[in-house]
C-alpha cells in the first residue's frame, strides 16, 4: 500500500462511525469509536464518538500501522 491508496481507503470511511486502534508510544494501545470528519492533503481528522474529542492523524500513521481502521 502507498499513501495514495491509503487516502482513498480513508476517504471511503468519511462520515461513517468506525472503530479505531491507535498504537502509541511505549506499547500503549487505545481503541476508540469515531467518525472521520475531514480529509485533507496530509492529514485526516477524527471525532471521537464517546467524548467528542478531535484527533488528527497522518496517512503515514496508517501506513506504518500506528493507526488501524477496524471494519465491523
Amino acid at each position: 500500500m502507498n499513501i495514495a491508496d491509503i487516502k482513498s481507503y480513508v476517504l471511503k470511511y468519511k462520515g461513517k462511525n468506525v472503530k479505531f486502534k491507535f498504537n502509541g508510544s511505549r506499547n500503549q494501545t487505545e481503541e476508540f469509536d469515531g467518525r472521520i470528519i475531514g480529509v485533507y492533503k496530509n492529514i485526516f481528522i477524527i471525532e471521537s464518538v464517546t467524548d467528542n474529542r478531535i484527533k488528527s492523524f497522518s496517512y503515514s500513521d496508517v501506513l506504518v500501522n500506528n493507526l488501524e481502521i477496524l471494519e465491523e
